[in-house]
């Protein structure tokens, strides 16, 4: 969707903002014993760090690397949105399990492998389904809300259909 490295920038943003909030949501949920008011406040209190990680990890390293791999079982020709969710679907293979590492690095009492693969395996099946069916439809509205195209005569549905999917 985004067009160029501005709006590249400001999708980023967005989506590591949306996406580490709902996961640190959940996390405090697991670690408190439940979901409350209180819960979402409690959350509130990572996101200044866990955000900028996510924000570094996806746009200069993930991002990359969940396009080349989405693209070697997708082909450009391919319907724009599997190109859309294979490329999120590998975005989560490969964010969970750093950000659950930094996670356990940073808010855990224990910081040992087993932590980490236990948190990584409690935050995956919830990243996945998040990302898919809540978080990436509601920062994709937002974004194209924010950079409305400009529908002209001459613009072919399959080529804005290509174009939106990279």
């Amino acid at each position: 969707m985004p067009k160029n490295k501005f709006q590249d920038v400001i999708f980023t943003i967005i989506m590591a903002t949306i996406m580490v909030y709902g996961m640190v949501v959940y996390n405090v949920a697991l670690n408190t014993g439940g979901v409350t008011g209180e819960t979402f406040l409690l959350a509130l209190h990572e996101l200044p760090i866990m955000v900028p990680i996510a924000f570094i990890l996806e746009f200069f390293i993930v991002g990359k690397l969940a396009r080349f791999l989405a693209f070697q079982v997708m082909k450009p020709t391919d319907r724009p949105q599997f190109i859309t969710y294979a490329i999120s679907i590998c975005i989560c293979c490969i964010m969970c399990p750093l950000m659950s590492l930094v996670a356990t690095i940073l808010f855990k009492d224990t910081k040992t492998f087993g932590t980490w693969v236990q948190t990584w395996g409690m935050n995956f099946p919830m990243a996945l389904l998040y990302q898919m069916f809540y978080c990436g439809p509601f920062v994709r509205l937002i974004f194209r809300t924010i950079f409305r195209e400009k529908k002209t005569a001459d613009q072919s549905l399959p080529a804005k259909a290509v174009a939106e999917a990279e």
